[in-house]
């Protein structure tokens, strides 16, 4: 069975909800374009913008501790720099992030949904260049929904890709074969990836992305019934290009 993307999904603000895309434009050494651009630090988090490091994930919000993220639906215009955030289909708030006035209205909506979580004033923030990923390379996440359906045999459960966060998501694989693919290249629609390594899953993978709630111990699950806690793989991108929901995936 041929192996194609059936899902492509950007991420621009850590932690917060996904975008569906039909089709996106990659670059050599990048991630997708808006993906993981921004980020919500917590107020004690010293990122220096103008010479932006990578930082471990713990430094900003996220789903691994502040589950109630999931709550929100966003949604970023890349173009006019407007993100706009929903609770239950309603908006909540809005602002230009690209700008400091509108980063700073979206960053006090989070200061009061919080509370406490927030450990002092959340700051969001942007470094020209800078993606805010959880490994320090820029790369693109790749999922099989085989191996998925294979975790939920074990989970007993349905489980939403979008737990995994990934960007790319693949079917017609063999559950697990992408594991087999690390250190190799694969190639979707001329543009050559190589596998960089598999994803190591934290508990942010338990919440549940449709209810905000922990319902099941992903990281947990995937120990007892396979010896490991990954699912997914990073990959770096060779060449640029565009790839397509549709798309074949090849060795």
């Amino acid at each position: 069975m041929a192996i194609k993307i059936t899902d492509i999904v950007r991420y621009p603000v850590k932690g917060m909800s996904g975008e569906h895309l039909n089709d996106v434009a990659l670059t050599t050494g990048l991630g997708l374009p808006d993906d993981r651009r921004f980020a919500l630090s917590h107020g004690s988090t010293a990122f220096d913008i103008k010479a932006p490091q990578w930082m471990p994930k713990a430094n900003f919000l996220m789903l691994a501790k502040n589950e109630k993220l999931a709550q929100l639906q966003t949604s970023f215009d890349s173009d006019s720099g407007q993100l706009t955030i929903e609770r239950g289909g309603k908006q909540v708030v809005a602002g230009k992030i690209t700008e400091p006035m509108g980063r700073t209205i979206v960053a006090q909506f989070f200061a009061g949904f919080l509370g406490d979580q927030a450990r002092g004033a959340p700051k969001l923030i942007e470094a020209p260049g800078h993606m805010f990923s959880d490994v320090r390379e820029k790369c693109v996440s790749i999922i099989n929904i085989a191996s998925i359906k294979d975790l939920e045999r074990v989970a007993r459960s349905e489980l939403d890709p979008l737990r995994f966060r990934g960007n790319v998501m693949i079917e017609g694989a063999q559950p697990w074969q992408e594991f087999d693919w690390v250190g190799q290249e694969i190639e979707i629609s001329g543009v050559r990836l190589k596998v960089l390594s598999k994803i190591r899953r934290c508990p942010a993978t338990s919440v549940n992305p449709s209810t905000a709630e922990r319902d099941i111990n992903v990281p947990q699950t995937l120990q007892r019934g396979f010896g490991h806690v990954h699912m997914g793989i990073y990959a770096e991108v060779l060449n640029d290009g565009r790839i397509s929901v549709g798309d074949g995936l090849q060795l």
